[in-house]
């Protein structure tokens, strides 16, 4: 008797992989029209079946959560972010207090992970963290709500009602940091970070240091914007950058704490005092922001509650319940990096 065909042959065949024949069976948008049809035309050829006990299992809860991270360039091997090794620990903590598992990948290890989990059951929902170019990111978000999957991302506001996010309200922290500076006398203000719809995060970061500038009657000078992805060497180079342009200012606002830090060595290269000369302010809080020279002042994101919520909203949305889109306030840790007075 012929061994019963499995859908490893069928992949085998149409010279795909085995997750693709399973969303094809399953009818996924994921799945071109002709590679369905192709790979359904195989399984008939092949009398292959269903195994229904298994399609069960596979609709079954596997009381896990899955914590996808986003790669990002680092000074080390752990390719996290420093800010999001925070938020892992408060997750996985809430995760636990929910009585579920967490999982936890690198989203760039597979190029159609926002498919993986839902073929394996490795997961009951998803909760996403980071995601370099937002861009390009959009698409996958989209293919996710295309197949029905539960996530939720960290992030801000998503264009699509659809998509929940759970971030701070970095217009608002834009606008703290800003309204510090100004109280401490600075008047000619520079800006680190992406300002376009590629980094949504840091573009509310700006776009709450300029209404900021504004609300004071000071100038937003578009020229002293530069720029710069969330590590100490892009700070470094867009200050060196800024420095060049021979643009004067008295108060530096970084979008992330690591833009600070490189922004303040590349300063002191310059003989420009840090906060003599030129106050700073970056953005996270994140544990090396203390112990910088001088101590970094900083708008902090917490990110403890922000744990909490990702989990309890991922799981309410699993659970077929109301949620919404949240936005935490922020808070302003001051330290020696803005000085005690005006300039």
């Amino acid at each position: 008797m012929a061994a019963k065909a499995t859908s490893i042959d069928i992949a085998y065949r149409a010279g795909v992989s085995q997750s693709t024949v399973s969303r094809a069976l399953r009818n996924s948008p994921l799945v071109s029209p002709e590679t369905r049809e192709r790979i359904k035309a195989i399984a008939r050829e092949l009398n292959y079946k269903v195994d229904k006990n298994a399609s069960n299992l596979r609709t079954q809860n596997s009381h896990t959560l899955a914590l996808l991270l986003c790669e990002d360039p680092t000074n080390d091997d752990s390719l996290i972010n420093p800010f999001f090794l925070s938020m892992l620990g408060s997750i996985t903590r809430a995760t636990a207090r929910q009585g579920y598992d967490l999982l936890v990948s690198f989203q760039q290890l597979s190029e159609d992970w926002h498919a993986d989990y839902e073929d394996s059951n490795k997961a009951d929902g998803i909760i996403l963290l980071g995601y370099g170019d937002y861009m390009d990111y959009e698409q996958k978000l989209e293919k996710l709500l295309a197949q029905n999957t539960h996530f939720v991302i960290w992030g801000a506001e998503h264009n699509n009602k659809s998509v929940l996010s759970i971030g701070c309200d970095n217009v608002q922290g834009g606008v703290i940091a800003t309204e510090h500076l100004i109280g401490l006398g600075r008047k000619e203000f520079a800006f680190l970070g992406g300002a376009s719809s590629h980094c949504p995060e840091f573009r509310d970061r700006y776009l709450g240091h300029c209404k900021a500038l504004k609300a004071a009657g000071l100038v937003v000078d578009k020229r002293r914007q530069i720029d710069a992805i969330s590590t100490e060497a892009s700070g470094y180079e867009a200050a060196q950058q800024l420095l060049k342009k021979g643009m004067v200012f008295d108060a530096l606002f970084a979008a992330s704490d690591l833009i600070a830090i490189g922004a303040i060595r590349a300063l002191k290269e310059q003989g420009i005092a840090v906060p003599e000369d030129v106050a700073v302010v970056g953005y996270d809080d994140i544990p090396v922001a203390s112990f910088a020279n001088p101590p970094l002042t900083t708008v902090k994101q917490n990110t403890q509650l922000a744990g909490e919520i990702l989990v309890e909203s991922l799981l309410r949305l699993i659970l077929g319940k109301e949620v919404s889109t949240q936005l935490i306030p922020t808070s302003l840790v001051v330290r020696r990096s803005c000085g005690a007075g005006a300039a």
